[in-house]
């Protein structure tokens, strides 16, 4: 019987979700690495939670890059198993990719800077330009990854 639930767990519709997933969350975790390092770390734009001091916005960061990497590492172990199983699917990781970090930013953009407020880009400037290339560029990763996504699941 466990040959049987293995070969279940390498059934065509198992394998596309974890594709879609490994990608999916490989894209999350380099969207907020990104986002950790280029506006965090480097810029001194915003920390994760602007809203109390200093240093509990160091420690926000903190938490939202170990929330990257663990992410990151998850993928990874995802798509390993994949490449065991023969069961890899480039479109449908490229697309749960791009979903992933298309996802990520908009959430980003939408629900935690205007939403929760708990950040903003920059601060002591007009948003506007900022808010809009962000979600703009947001909403194109999504649509690509949503496109692959069809795609992939029109071919055989």
């Amino acid at each position: 019987m466990p040959a049987i639930a293995r070969l279940d767990d390498t059934r065509p519709a198992v394998a596309t979700g974890r594709n879609v997933l490994s990608g999916a969350l490989l894209g999350l975790g380099t969207a907020a690495f990104a986002d950790e390092v280029i506006f965090h770390q480097l810029l001194h734009w915003h920390h994760f939670y602007d809203r109390s001091t200093p240093a509990i916005g160091l420690v926000s960061d903190g938490l939202f890059h170990a929330f990257s990497w663990f992410a990151t590492v998850a993928a990874l172990f995802l798509l390993a198993d994949l490449r065991r199983r023969a069961a890899f699917s480039a479109a449908r990781w490229w697309g749960g990719l791009l979903l992933g970090s298309g996802g990520f930013q908009l959430y980003d953009g939408t629900l935690q800077h205007k939403v929760m407020g708990l950040h903003q880009i920059r601060y002591d400037v007009d948003l506007t330009a900022y808010d809009w290339t962000w979600n703009v560029i947001a909403a194109l990763l999504v649509a690509a990854g949503a496109a692959l996504l069809v795609r992939a699941r029109r071919t055989p």
